[in-house]
């Protein structure tokens, strides 16, 4: 029988030290390298030193001693040398799927986390499905879609009334029901800009929205005097300039 040379016993407690049943993808990039590089090293160390015993033996016994226990110890080190390449592979495809699984979850996140967008030159922090629910809503506006704007407008002040475009929305939704030709619900919706969003740079907008409503209903009384309170609230914004305009054209 042969004996367990100390090179022998080293390589085999090594072999049992590695964890090749562990998950891969617990380990980091530096943690795998490392332990692959340092498996690497250990083996090729007793291979070197087991081709050096067998160099300097002169006794021709214990040089066939010693070629027996190098052709098995060579044999371990090829099955160990397989399982370094099975434990890096795992390892790289354990790398590959929890770069995939954070690219999703920053995916994921990117659509529910507040994003920063600047309205009315102010900048403000807008959840991604909000802003997605107005740019829809005014782009049916801006494509001649005053019914589908009006009800996705509804829709969007309702579900966002603290919105930084809570205010535009209710605007488009005045000017939407003035391009129908619903005169009142365009005064009742630019009221509430005037009102809820007084601080809105749309409110001179709105109050033009509102004369311009009345002279249509034929109220020239309520036309004029929204139209007075604009100019004399925003005398300098070109909703004054055009105000003063529809005051001259009022009987």
């Amino acid at each position: 029988m042969i004996k367990m040379s100390p090179s022998r016993l080293a390589l085999l407690a090594l072999m049992a030290w590695m964890p090749l049943q562990a998950s891969a993808s617990l380990l980091s990039d530096n943690e795998a390298r490392k332990a692959i590089l340092d498996l690497r090293a250990k083996v090729d160390a007793v291979a070197r030193e087991l081709n050096a015993r067998i160099d300097t033996k002169s006794d021709r016994t214990a040089q066939l001693d010693m070629l027996n226990q190098h052709e098995q110890t060579m044999q371990e080190i090829s099955r160990l040398r397989g399982q370094i390449e099975v434990l890096a592979n795992q390892i790289s495809r354990a790398q590959e799927s929890q770069k995939q699984l954070y690219a999703d979850l920053d995916a994921r996140l990117k659509k529910v986390e507040p994003q920063q967008e600047t309205v009315d030159g102010q900048v403000a922090s807008v959840l991604p499905s909000e802003k997605s629910a107005y740019d829809s809503a005014t782009a049916m506006f801006q494509s001649g879609d005053y019914k589908g704007a009006t009800a996705a407008l509804q829709d969007f002040v309702r579900r966002y009334p603290d919105s930084a475009y809570a205010a535009n929305a209710q605007y488009w939704l005045g000017n939407a029901y003035y391009a129908l030709g619903d005169y009142k619900k365009a005064i009742a919706a630019q009221e509430v800009v005037t009102t809820t969003y007084s601080t809105s740079p749309k409110v001179p907008d709105a109050m033009l929205n509102i004369g311009s409503s009345y002279a249509l209903l034929k109220d020239s009384k309520n036309a004029r005097k929204a139209l007075q309170q604009l100019v004399s609230k925003y005398p300098e914004s070109s909703a004054a300039r055009t105000a003063k305009d529809r005051l001259a054209s009022l009987k």
